[in-house]
């Protein structure tokens, strides 16, 4: 998916920092389905839906409602008229949106290819760029967040339950018993000195 911004920057932290190398970007991208969101804080319609957006997006990846994040991840792509309108739309949003920087030429490429004639819209694209669904507005609205495992496995993404958290930091690969074979080794080991502990008191 990193390949659809190969060469762009796009905006984190409500435009606070950007994401613009290709290590990054295939860190935040890899393995996600990529919501591509065309709105603007102006619209009607868009400040009808955004809110609905906003809640669909934190009961899937905010601590507050769930464990462990989805694999979603969204960029706004702004129809706003101003730099401060985004600005101020985005603050209004998830931290953990990304954006295109305001004004990006890129921004009328993706409404071409992905055939936006009017906002607001969502693409759902796989983690190769394949579309999911060409407008996901109506699919949000009825469903909630619902839609998003009917996604996940029309993309066919890699269960992060089979990996620990430290497996995902540690770049040397590992076969996928390893996580199983490293909890045994811990449990036997724990057991171990329980057994040593009890002889002593004998």
């Amino acid at each position: 998916m990193a390949s659809l911004f190969t060469g762009r920057v796009l905006m984190s932290n409500r435009e606070e920092e950007e994401v613009e190398t290709e290590r990054e970007l295939n860190r935040t991208l890899e393995n996600k389905v990529l919501l591509l969101y065309f709105g603007s804080g102006q619209c009607p319609r868009c400040r009808r839906f955004s809110p609905l957006l906003k809640d669909f997006f934190l009961r899937l990846t905010d601590e507050f409602y769930v464990t462990r994040s989805a694999q979603l991840v969204l960029v706004y792509v702004s129809r706003d008229e101003t730099r401060e309108q985004q600005r101020e739309f985005l603050r209004s949003m998830p931290r953990r949106w990304l954006a295109l920087p305001f004004g990006d030429s890129f921004q009328r490429e993706l409404e071409v290819r992905f055939s936006i004639s009017e906002v607001p819209a969502v693409v759902v694209l796989k983690p190769n760029g394949e579309v999911i669904v060409g407008n996901a507005v109506e699919e949000i609205q009825r469903g909630g967040p619902e839609c998003f495992w009917n996604w996940q496995e029309a993309a066919e993404l890699l269960d992060r339950n089979f990996l620990l958290a430290e497996d995902w930091e540690d770049p040397v690969r590992k076969s996928i018993t390893h996580p199983f074979r490293s909890l045994k080794y811990r449990l036997g080991k724990k057991r171990g000195e329980k057994g040593k502990e009890e002889e002593k008191e004998k």
